[in-house]
Order: C-alpha cells, then sequence, then structure tokens
C-alpha cells in the first residue's frame, strides 16, 4: 500500500519514522513551507520536512494543497496519512486517495475536535487523553473512527503530554496502516452528543488570575506549559510560570506569596494555594523558582497579580 505522509511540527515526526521503520511505503511528505523562525528571521523548514529529507523521501511544500491536486494524483498513492499538517482539505483532495485519508487525531473523539485538543484535554480536568485515527471528511474531525489509543493525563504539563501522544500517534499509524492493509475497516460513528470543539491557544488566554481555584490555575499552567506559556503581573513585570503543584498551605490574601523556600514559591488562591516550581523572570532565563528565591527576586508578602 503506496502511502502519502502529511504533517508539519515535531509531534508528526514519530508517526513518519514509525512507518518507514515499519516498512510501509511512503511514497511522498507533504508538509507547510518553510517559515522565518525567531529573533532574526531565519527561514526554516518544518521537522517532518528535514526529516523526510534526511531519509530520501520526496518533499511538496504546497501553500495551498487544494490547488495541487494533479500533483498529488500524479503520486499514485493508495492512502493519505495526516497528523498535525495544518490545512484544511477539500473534497477534491479527498478524492485523490481511493483508499482515503486518515488523520491521527490527539484527543479521545468526539472529545476536544478543533486545533487544541492537548491543551484542551488538560484544562478540562480530564484523567485520560489519547488518539483517535478518523477517516478524513470535509467537516472538522467528525469521522468515522479506525481506532483509538487511550493514555493518562496525570500530572503532566502540555509539553510532556504532547511527547507522550506523539509516540502514541506513531504506534496508531502503523496499526490503521496494518489495518487498512488487511482490509480490516470496520470504522466506528463518533457520538454527536458527546462533541465538543476546541479553538486555538492565544498568548492572551494564559494570563493567570488567582482569585480562581487552585485547581483551575494549575491546569491552566500545565495546559500553556511550555507554549505560549501561562503567565502573571510581578513588580511591575511579566512573570512567565511554567510549572506548578497544588499545595496545603492556605491563608493570605488572594494572590499573596506565603512561602517561598527551597520547595518553590507558594501562592494565595481561592480556596486554597498553589507552589510554584518552574518559572521565568522578564528579561531572564527559564529557571527553578528555588533559584529565583535564592537570588532575592521574590520573598513572602509580595503579591502577584
Amino acid at each position: 500500500m503506496k502511502i502519502v505522509f502529511a504533517g508539519s511540527p515535531q509531534f508528526s515526526v514519530p508517526a513518519l519514522e514509525k512507518l518507514l521503520n515499519s516498512g510501509k511505503e511512503v511514497v511522498a511528505v507533504i508538509t507547510q513551507p518553510d517559515k522565518p523562525v525567531g529573533r532574526k528571521q531565519i527561514l526554516t523548514p518544518t521537522p517532518v520536512k528535514t526529516f523526510a529529507l534526511s531519509h530520501g523521501i520526496p518533499v511538496y511544500e504546497f501553500k495551498k494543497i487544494r490547488e495541487n491536486c494533479d500533483t498529488l494524483r500524479a503520486l499514485g498513492a493508495d492512502i493519505m496519512i495526516t497528523c498535525a499538517y495544518g490545512q484544511l482539505l477539500t473534497e477534491e483532495v479527498l478524492n485523490c486517495f481511493k483508499g482515503g485519508v486518515w488523520n491521527i487525531h490527539a484527543s479521545l473523539l468526539p472529545k476536544y475536535r478543533g486545533a487544541s485538543p492537548i491543551q484542551s484535554a488538560i484544562l478540562g480536568g480530564e484523567t485520560h487523553t489519547g488518539i483517535t485515527v478518523i477517516k478524513t471528511e470535509l467537516s472538522l474531525d467528525t469521522g468515522d473512527m479506525l481506532l483509538v489509543k487511550r493514555c493518562e493525563v496525570g500530572n503532566l504539563t502540555c509539553g510532556e503530554l504532547t511527547e507522550k501522544l506523539s509516540v502514541l500517534g506513531a504506534e496508531a499509524a502503523v496499526e490503521a496502516v496494518t489495518l487498512l492493509e488487511e482490509g480490516k475497516n470496520q470504522l466506528l460513528m463518533q457520538d454527536e452528543s458527546k462533541a465538543t470543539l476546541c479553538k486555538k491557544v492565544k498568548k492572551e488566554d494564559g494570563k493567570l488570575d488567582f482569585s480562581n481555584s487552585p485547581q483551575h490555575i494549575c491546569r491552566l499552567i500545565k495546559a500553556f506549559s511550555p507554549d505560549p506559556v501561562a503567565f502573571c503581573n510581578f513588580n511591575g513585570s511579566i512573570l512567565n510560570i511554567y510549572n506548578a503543584e497544588i499545595c496545603a498551605l492556605n491563608g493570605g490574601k488572594i494572590g499573596e506569596v506565603i512561602s517561598a523556600d527551597k520547595h518553590g514559591v507558594a501562592v494565595q488562591c481561592n480556596g486554597g494555594a498553589i507552589l510554584i516550581t518552574e518559572l521565568q523572570p522578564a528579561g531572564g532565563k527559564r529557571m527553578k523558582a528555588v533559584d529565583f528565591i535564592n537570588g532575592r527576586k521574590i520573598k513572602v508578602g509580595d503579591f502577584l497579580d
């Protein structure tokens, strides 16, 4: 079975790698065009492009995939596997592959359709999330399901959970192609009554409000770590917060630092406190909270808002 693989970020690379290592025939890779990155705006290829070229796979960077259907058909592939590709597919694109287009989505569908399923699972307080492989249709993430793989969310940040789901997605990609090769393509419809939609997260969504519960604040911090990162104000400057836990301390005004020691910075919230363990001051580097304390940049009685 000939496969076209469409993906762009690092999240997608393990799926492509595992398909190749499993002996699957990937005839081409589709990815987003190179983009300027960093302060110097250096034109940078996607991680998927870099990996594909290093393994001798032809790469196509379509600004608009829907305008390149003739090229897609000429590849002679049976199916296309998509994984965080980054473009919506039209009916003409879907019709380029007689065996269909199959998407690796990072949630337990029908929950968290859309652009931020990993962040949304953490924000939603889910104990489990996973990977769903669906047959792509025109509506967003609504296709029938080929297989589902589950994992625990635990106490992970979005970055840590993304890595875990990336590995799980790679396993799902190989299993899905094998099922399709063997003609075992029995599909399960999604339950529309349980469907939820999540939008792309924005930097401003990460502003912390310490009048919320410790549980909500910790989920927000973990969901936004490492990017776009939760933040608050401290002494007139932005303080980025990368990780925090709920702590047993309680007592003080909302936003007040009630403890600052080797364990981290404890901040009073509504009905409890959080313990900040990793942060980044304005103009500084990311560091453990204890190093920030040792530098005497913060102390009991200070306020975050």
